[in-house]
């Protein structure tokens, strides 16, 4: 069987990128392990690159050199054309990115070995609908958040669940989440931790001006809509982190379940309960 190709994509802003680059590099060399570098990243080593869309076509899987954020940024670019994908920290492991810096010879031992295990993650898509007309789409894996703007005050979002109104929030936003993104800013803002096939959204707002507005979990098979509340101006939308769009008040915000799934190589021993254990420095009872 002809070895796996693999499509190197780094953070290559990122203080120490070359010489993280570098390393993993040469030890998938060690290993015989084919390999083709995205056209960014290939300058930090001197090497030639290769477009995304080039590697693509290619390769047979991906590594995110980098952090959480780096392998966001990777979905994002491959605009839904999933091929799976291995997350390698700089540093210590993330809640995504499960091979830390120091473990370059590991992770390309357990490429070169088939060592890992495939865990599919559900995605989500986003879309802004203005005057019945779709704008915006794109596909993310952690969350959507609708936002304020600059001006320092309330947000009023009514939510519907497959067109079924639920609620409207007074808050500073609202998180859309998917089980892998529970962990994420919908963590922070109060949400609850999901195991990530669960198979749920959840719906966190920021800030809720009402004390009585928490998270609600619904079925990730189920379409949400946010309507903001006439006259609402200055809002915001973002998905996964990455870039905004300016919302009007009479825009719709749709997140429905993606057709794609996103293939997540993860370290064969490693369970989503170590790596609350690390990421989160749980350590048993107080008691």
């Amino acid at each position: 069987m002809s070895p796996l190709i693999l499509g190197i994509y780094a953070h290559w802003r990122k203080p120490g990128a070359a010489a993280c680059l570098k390393a993993l590099l040469h030890e998938l060399s060690l290993q015989d392990i084919p390999f083709l570098v995205e056209e960014k990243a290939a300058k930090l080593v001197g090497q030639s690159g290769h477009s995304l869309d080039e590697l693509h076509q290619r390769v047979d899987l991906f590594v995110a050199l980098g952090g959480d954020g780096t392998l966001l940024r990777l979905v994002r670019d491959m605009r839904g054309k999933m091929k799976p994908v291995m997350g390698i920290n700089f540093g210590s492991l993330g809640f995504l990115t499960c091979f830390g810096g120091p473990e370059y010879a590991i992770a390309a031992k357990a490429l070169a070995m088939g060592d890992y295990r495939v865990d599919e993650r559900t995605m989500l898509e986003a879309s802004v609908e203005r005057r019945g007309k779709t704008i915006y789409s794109q596909i993310g894996l952690n969350d959507v958040v609708v936002t304020r703007g600059e001006r320092s005050r309330l947000v009023r979002l009514d939510l519907f669940i497959d067109q079924i109104h639920l609620t409207q929030y007074n808050a500073d936003g609202l998180i859309i989440a998917t089980s892998t993104g529970s962990t994420a800013y919908s963590l922070s803002a109060g949400g609850p931790i999901v195991m990530p096939n669960s198979g749920v959204f959840v719906v966190t707002p920021i800030c809720p001006h009402v004390l009585t507005n928490r998270s609600v979990i619904v079925s990730n098979k189920s379409t949400i809509r946010l309507l903001p509340s006439s006259g609402e101006q200055q809002l915001s939308v973002s998905v996964d982190g990455q870039e905004s769009m300016q919302l009007y008040s009479t825009d719709a915000v749709l997140v429905r379940p993606a057709n794609e799934k996103l293939p997540l190589l993860l370290p064969k021993h490693l369970t989503f309960a170590d790596i609350l254990g690390a990421k989160l420095r749980w350590s048993g009872s107080a008691i």
